[in-house]
């Protein structure tokens, strides 16, 4: 059955301290009534805690009957089984080893089934299917945040394996300077990088991107260096895969003034004959678009769920 059949899926996106519910119309790909609602979720709390959140969250939706829901959220998760797998992730430790399918099967609105996708193929199938990779048959997406989400398109489908795919699709696992590409490009590498510029004990990326643009050389060097060492690392993969476009999404894209020049320089670097033709876009749809992608997952199939 095609996504179209479908009428209006549920969904819930769960990050480490926040969870938000809609109901995505998958024949105007968008959300019902243009809403969504978020509510505050401590991801180091219990099980109980953290599934209270999501049921709160997802009981403030209006559902049509019965029907599936979808979540996406962050690895390392069992999707096809609805397991946690987190240990010592510095989040949802407590749902290592727990049930997460069957208690929200029995405790959200309406649920028939629910279906579990990582929240950055959520995100790059939603910005595929309704954002700034529309129209693209050939996709790299990003996210930026605690760390480096990636997921590989072609037709719309998720690819795994192949020319200039890193292990399992996963950017975490390159490695730059001798170190996972995280120790790099990562809240933690940014600020980390700006203590030792500057000697003092670092903000948050968003004070730092603020300082950057006020005219601070340390902070404008710091994403400098940082998305440039992206770029190059991105480079190879990019070049043998040949997307014709790269979708970067998550907190730190929001600094996206001081992050798309580097990245391109970085990748131009790299390999300037294959990548020159790549085209580089901030998501469209940076807040939705794992919404819309988990959506999409859950009725089109675009690939079975499995541990990732």
């Amino acid at each position: 059955m095609s996504p179209g059949d479908q009428g209006v899926v549920p969904v819930l996106e769960v990050g480490g301290t926040h969870v938000t519910s809609a109901c995505v119309d998958i024949g105007t790909r968008g959300l019902r009534s243009g809403r969504s609602f978020r509510e505050r979720m401590d991801g180091d709390g219990s099980a109980e805690e953290i599934l209270s959140a999501l049921v709160r969250c997802a009981r403030r939706l209006a559902t049509d009957g019965s029907g599936p829901w979808a979540v996406a959220l962050p690895g390392p998760f069992d999707y096809e089984r609805g397991f946690g797998r987190y240990e010592g992730v510095g989040k949802f430790d407590a749902l290592r080893d727990f049930d997460l399918r069957t208690a929200l099967t029995a405790a959200l609105p309406g649920a028939t089934a629910v279906s579990f996708w990582n929240d950055a193929d959520a995100f790059v199938l939603g910005e595929w299917w309704a954002g700034a990779a529309r129209g693209h048959r050939s996709v790299v997406g990003i996210t930026l945040g605690t760390g480096v989400g990636s997921c590989f398109l072609r037709d719309g489908r998720i690819v795994r394996q192949g020319p200039g795919i890193p292990p399992d699709g996963r950017v975490h696992t390159l490695r730059y300077a001798g170190g996972p590409v995280e120790e790099t490009v990562s809240r933690r590498a940014l600020r980390r990088a700006y203590a030792r510029a500057t000697g003092a004990s670092p903000p948050d990326v968003r004070e730092i991107a603020r300082r950057a643009r006020e005219g601070d050389e340390a902070a404008a060097d710091v994403f400098a260096e940082t998305f440039s060492a992206l770029g190059r690392v991105l480079g190879p993969s990019l070049a043998a895969f040949e997307p014709t476009v790269l979708v970067v999404g998550g907190a730190i894209a929001g600094a996206w003034d001081l992050v798309a020049e580097p990245l391109r320089a970085g990748l131009d670097e790299a390999d300037p004959t294959r990548t020159r033709h790549i085209v580089i876009a901030p998501a469209q749809q940076p807040t939705q678009a794992p919404l819309l992608g988990a959506a999409y997952l859950a009725t089109a199939c675009g690939e079975e769920p499995r541990e990732r």
